[in-house]
C-alpha cells in the first residue's frame, strides 16, 4: 500500500514528515537538521539516510552514501506502515539513489519538498556529477516545490544569478524540468536576504533583514524541512513557504559557534528564555 495521508494514524497523533537525506554527525544540517525542525514545528519526523558523512564545523571529512536496497527498504518500512503528509529530500548523493527515490517519490500521495543538495556550506560536493541529469529529469518532476540556492540553479540550468532581477529567470529556467513550484534562494546575494517564489502564473517575494552570524550551517536543509512540516499542516505552498523563512530567519539571528568553523543555525530558537 502507498503512503498516503490516513495510513497509520492514530488519534492525535501529529502530522508524519519523512526526511529523505544523509546523516550529519556534527548535528547540524542533514536529516539531524530536519529531524529538529520538524519536532520544533510539531510533526513527527521520520528518516531515510542514504549517506553517512564524518564532518564538523570545519567541513565534510568523509561520505559513504548506502545501497540503493537499504535506501528503498528504509522508504517502504516507513511509507507502507506508518504514512506520510510530506516527504523532503536532501542529500542523495549518486544518480542511482536519484532514480530509485525519484520512483520511490511518484508512488507516494503526499507533497514533495526536492532541496537539490549539490554542496556543502563549506564547498564539499554531495552531489556526483553524474547525477545531474537524474536530478533534472527524474527527481525534480516529482516536487511540490524545489529550492535550489544559486549554485544549485547554475549547476542545474546553466544561469548564473548576478542580482535580484535575474531570480525571475533563474526560476524559470528550472521549472522547465517540472517541479510545480520553484523556490529560489537568494541568500549569496548581497543586502536584504531575498527569495523568489513561483509556479509560472504567481510571483511571491520573501523578504528578511541579513543578520550579522556566520552560523548558519544548514540552513537549506532548515529551510526544506520547514516547508515540508507547514504543507503536512495544512497550509498551502505560499503560505508554507512564507512560514518557513520566518522560523529560518529566527534561526539563523540564533545560530552559535561549535567547534573551530561554521556552527549551526539554532532550530529551538523559539524555546530559548526570552523568545
Amino acid at each position: 500500500m502507498s503512503g498516503d495521508g490516513v495510513r497509520g494514524g492514530g488519534a492525535g497523533a501529529p502530522p508524519r514528515v519523512l526526511t529523505v537525506a544523509g546523516s550529519d554527525s556534527g548535528g547540524g544540517a542533514g536529516v539531524q537538521a530536519d529531524l529538529k525542525t520538524m519536532l520544533a514545528l510539531g510533526v513527527h519526523g521520520m528518516s531515510v539516510i542514504t549517506a553517512v558523512t564524518a564532518q564538523n564545523s570545519l567541513g565534510v571529512k568523509g561520505a559513504w552514501e548506502l545501497p540503493v536496497d537499504a535506501v528503498t527498504a528504509q522508504y517502504r518500512a516507513v511509507v507502507d506502515d506508518i504514512g506520510v503528509q510530506a516527504v523532503k529530500t536532501g542529500m542523495l548523493a549518486s544518480a542511482a539513489l536519484v532514480e530509485a527515490v525519484a520512483a520511490l517519490l511518484a508512488g507516494t500521495g503526499a507533497p514533495v519538498v526536492v532541496d537539490p543538495v549539490g554542496v556543502s556550506k563549506h564547498g564539499d560536493a554531495l552531489l556526483a556529477a553524474s547525477a545531474l541529469d537524474s536530478v533534472r529529469t527524474r527527481l525534480l518532476p516529482t516536487a511540490t516545490v524545489a529550492t535550489p540556492n544559486l549554485d544549485e540553479v547554475a549547476q542545474l540550468t546553466g544561469v548564473r544569478v548576478e542580482g535580484e532581477g535575474d531570480l525571475g529567470r533563474a526560476a524559470a529556467a528550472v521549472l522547465e524540468f517540472g517541479p510545480r513550484w520553484v523556490l529560489v534562494k537568494g541568500g549569496h546575494l548581497p543586502g536584504e536576504a531575498v527569495d523568489f517564489l513561483t509556479d509560472g502564473r504567481e510571483e511571491h517575494w520573501l523578504r528578511a533583514p541579513r543578520h550579522d552570524n556566520r552560523h548558519t550551517h544548514g540552513t537549506g536543509c532548515t529551510l526544506a524541512s520547514a516547508i515540508a512540516s507547514y504543507l503536512a499542516l495544512g497550509a498551502d505552498v505560499p503560505e508554507a513557504v512564507a512560514r518557513a523563512k520566518e522560523y529560518v530567519t529566527g534561526a539563523i539571528a540564533a545560530g552559535f559557534a561549535l567547534g573551530g568553523g561554521i556552527g549551526p543555525v539554532d532550530h529551538a530558537w523559539r524555546f530559548r528564555p526570552g523568545r
